[in-house]
């Protein structure tokens, strides 16, 4: 009997995340959705600018490289061309948070029937672990050598909270992967966003908190236990909008 398996919808290709980097776990988890509901022959996948770029390479379906923050837009044209198809970005929080707000704020304003899902690790991975929108007060990273300093640079953004603000999208919820409970939730909620888009409901977007041992300068399991007594507590997991009607 078997247990365990890849996905059909990861390709065979290596990763080339950095060890203890959690977007391995988040690619799977959106792979097993796309097989759980047999739609990765019909799903277009956008990828964006930051550690995810090579995400291209990585998933069994098609797949469109989006320029730095413009995934969303990107993503409504492919879904407005092609509405059959199922349309989802995948994006960091210095491509989702910072140059590309507009587009999220907008594709969600509009309610466009495309799937989000938005990896925040609080820090720019791939060039170097700058300060970033969604950085806590006081995170230590290479542009704020003294901690982050809410009276000059201000406050980070939560997402989840500003778009569930918004009349238009469907579905927002926010997960973790830093323990087995939690890798099960946001499978579930990964899941459930492809079946929002699905059904036509709209916009959704789920929020993953992710690690970066590299950049916060930790091993991977402090890494692990630094989201956890961190990130949780100012980005707080659970559902911020849910217009589907179904369970959570």
């Amino acid at each position: 009997m078997v247990v365990f398996e890849k996905p059909k919808a990861l390709t065979d290709n290596q990763l080339h995340y950095c060890p203890g980097c959690t977007h391995g776990i988040i690619h799977r988890l959106v792979a097993e959705a796309l097989d759980e509901l047999g739609i990765e022959g019909k799903t277009v996948g956008i990828a964006s600018v930051g550690c995810s770029v090579f995400t291209y390479n990585y998933f069994n379906c098609d797949m469109v490289q989006a320029a730095h923050g413009r995934a969303p837009a990107v993503a409504t044209g492919v879904k407005r061309a092609n509405p059959e198809n199922i349309v989802f970005t995948y994006q960091g929080d210095g491509d989702l948070a910072a140059i590309g707000t507009a587009e999220t704020v907008h594709a969600a304003a509009r309610g466009e029937n495309i799937t989000v899902i938005f990896v925040n690790n609080a820090i720019y991975g791939m060039t170097g672990g700058q300060m970033a929108p969604t950085s806590l007060p006081g995170q230590v990273t290479q542009t704020s050598p003294y901690g982050r300093d809410t009276k000059t640079v201000g406050y980070p953004v939560r997402v989840s909270e500003m778009l569930s603000t918004l009349e238009a999208p469907a579905y927002i919820e926010r997960v973790a992967v830093n323990s087995v409970k939690c890798v099960k939730d946001a499978k579930r909620a990964i899941k459930k966003a492809f079946q929002c888009q699905l059904e036509g409901k709209g916009f959704s977007l789920v929020e993953v908190l992710s690690t970066c041992p590299t950049n916060w300068g930790m091993t991977p399991d402090k890494a692990l236990n630094w989201l956890e007594e961190n990130m949780k507590p100012y980005y707080p997991l659970g559902v911020f909008k849910d217009k589907t009607g179904g369970d959570n």
